[in-house]
């Protein structure tokens, strides 16, 4: 059975016309599944509850699953009450708060278990499959070797999506991290976020690419690819890849992956796509900011 293609939910803030060019795009691409919503800042308002509810009404017109994803650090009772009226209108939520957990056990709704629940154990997965889990994504620094020890262990029966393509969202502040590179308040940011559409990189001292913020989160400098390991995704029974949108060639992305999951030769300039490099360390168990030859 061929693995699902899903695009995960938009990290970075961009204008609004922007945003919905880009889910007019996706409409088109080869992907089962399409994560919307606000995972990282609460202050971000391009797009308000309704423009998110008409795109989740086009999404699901074009053959879209639709999933609408909560903020991972859900922090004021405006937060949790918004993420009520998405989810009660919405359908699907992936959680990735325990508040958002309860936000729909409460409703009713079968939810997605994001990677920020922090799943490292089969007896995780099975609590959070009571509480209506129906799939989970690991943990983003989880390899190969965790994964299938926690597939192992696990007696309920849920999906599972692993992050395939993406800078790796590694942590997340009550803080942001962007309004203080500009020497702003979180409150007074001006919405900064808006002039780094894949996020601000900064170096060590020594000029090595180190880490990007973006906002209230911290991601990975390099780009994490599982690309090379497909063939190691398939064998595992795998359910789902997620794709993280950047502010360029996620089409082509997305594009190559579904190719490759079909059997079809495609090129894949991943150097023009990701010119900041790829990693993929984790996935090996090593230190992230690697990047092992993959082996068959």
């Amino acid at each position: 059975m061929t693995m699902k293609l899903t695009l995960g939910p938009l990290l970075y803030y961009w204008p609004r016309q922007q945003t919905l060019d880009f889910y007019a795009a996706a409409a088109n691409w080869p992907v089962d599944v399409v994560y919307l919503g606000e995972v990282v800042c609460g202050r971000r308002h391009e797009l308000r509850d309704a423009d998110w509810l008409a795109l989740a009404e086009e999404l699901t017109t074009a053959g879209k699953e639709v999933v609408i994803a909560s903020q991972a650090l859900l922090e004021s009772s405006s937060d949790l009450n918004g993420l009520k009226r998405l989810a009660e209108k919405g359908g699907r939520l992936e959680a990735n708060d325990l508040g958002a957990v309860k936000v729909a056990r409460d409703l009713g709704i079968p939810f997605v278990a994001g990677p920020h629940l922090n799943i490292y154990n089969g007896q995780t997965l099975d609590w959070l499959a009571e509480q209506g889990a129906v799939r989970w994504v690991p943990p983003l620094e989880a390899g190969k070797a965790a994964l299938a020890a926690i597939l192992a262990e696990k007696t309920c029966t849920v999906e599972t999506e692993v992050f395939a393509h993406g800078r790796l969202p590694l942590a997340f502040s009550a803080r942001c991290f962007t309004a203080r590179h500009y020497n702003l308040k979180k409150d007074s940011c001006e919405f900064r976020c808006l002039n780094h559409p894949d996020g601000l990189p900064i170096n060590t001292r020594e000029g090595q690419d180190f880490l990007r913020i973006n906002g209230t989160q911290t991601q990975s400098a390099a780009c994490h690819s599982l690309w090379g390991a497909l063939s190691q995704l398939q064998g595992m029974n795998l359910d789902l890849l997620r794709i993280s949108p950047q502010a360029h060639y996620t089409g082509e992305i997305v594009a190559a992956f579904a190719a490759a999951l079909a059997e079809n030769t495609a090129p894949a300039d991943f150097a023009q796509w990701n010119p900041e490099g790829l990693v993929n360390g984790y996935w090996h168990g090593n230190a992230g900011i690697k990047l092992e030859e993959e082996t068959t």
